[in-house]
């Protein structure tokens, strides 16, 4: 499996050059970016083509891969809306972020899929979801480019035979699971829902999480939570996944670059062949 890391790892404003040359530095294999509004540092809605290709010059330039492409801008235009005009403004996010992909030879793109909250049932953040991903299923499959759908704080899809059928029923190829390793283990075990996902895993997030805090502050750096990441890597292994695991923390606001070189270290212990990653 290849070690990557977001570009959410480091402060907001770093530029490219230096969250290249920090992965690289560390030892990551990959780099995942992220798509901005207007104002970001990187891809944004607005990025041409021949931009985002330089930006894949950059990344190679360190020897990194670019192997996956996620956004926080789906929070603020849920596919689930009511509101028509805010799902027009998600498909297109979408649309662009399956158009910046296919450009620079990015397999796949994370998609958070929908909020449930006062103003959006459960039923019909289904409902809307998946009808707008079904047919935003049909440009991602001409772009050659999968849409990952995300497991995240969203108060929606929360066992994973629920996410397996949500994924079945939009019945197509080009459709799977972005698979974040910590965002279960307030309410699941990872390697559980890894075991049901299978094959429609495309990407996998890790991140650990303290249940003892058990809310959105209990997210930790990597070894020191309750992930038990022999059991994640030996579910990893036991459904055949080979592809990139990567890294998505809060930076650090003091000397930056060492977040990247102890997640690597972590994550070198993760990935090797078990005893090693046992917790204590």
């Amino acid at each position: 499996m290849l070690k990557g890391i977001n570009q959410w790892c480091y402060p907001e404003g770093t530029s490219l050059e230096k969250v290249f040359e920090y992965s690289s530095n560390a030892g990551f294999d990959a780099v995942e970016l992220n798509v901005y509004e207007k104002n970001g540092i990187g891809l944004t809605l607005d990025t041409t083509a021949r931009e985002a290709e330089m930006i894949v010059k950059l990344a190679e330039k360190q020897g990194l891969k670019l192997p996956s492409l996620s956004t926080a801008l789906l929070w603020k235009a849920p596919l689930s809306s009511p509101d028509e005009r805010i799902r027009e403004h998600g498909r297109n996010i979408v649309k662009k972020q399956l158009e910046l992909a296919s450009v620079m030879g990015i397999d796949t793109i994370l998609v958070v899929p929908g909020l449930v909250n006062a103003e959006t049932s459960y039923e019909a953040c289904y409902e809307l979801s998946q009808n707008e991903l079904r047919n935003l299923s049909a440009v991602a499959e001409t772009k050659e480019v999968h849409i990952g759908v995300e497991n995240v704080w969203n108060r929606f899809l929360l066992s994973p035979l629920e996410m397996a059928r949500y994924i079945d029923e939009i019945d197509s190829d080009y459709v799977g699971a972005y698979f974040d390793v910590g965002n279960v283990l307030q309410f699941g075990y990872p390697e559980q829902w890894i075991r049901i996902l299978k094959d429609r895993i495309r990407k996998v997030h890790v991140k650990d999480f303290s249940t003892q805090v058990g809310n959105i502050t209990g997210f930790v750096p990597l070894l020191s939570g309750d992930v038990n990441w022999t059991s994640v890597m030996e579910a990893l292994r036991e459904i055949g996944y080979h592809d990139v695991i990567t890294a998505e923390l809060t930076p650090y606001h003091i000397s930056p670059n060492e977040l990247a070189n102890d997640t690597a270290r972590h994550m070198d212990v993760i990935l090797a062949s078990g005893t090693a990653a046992q917790k204590v």
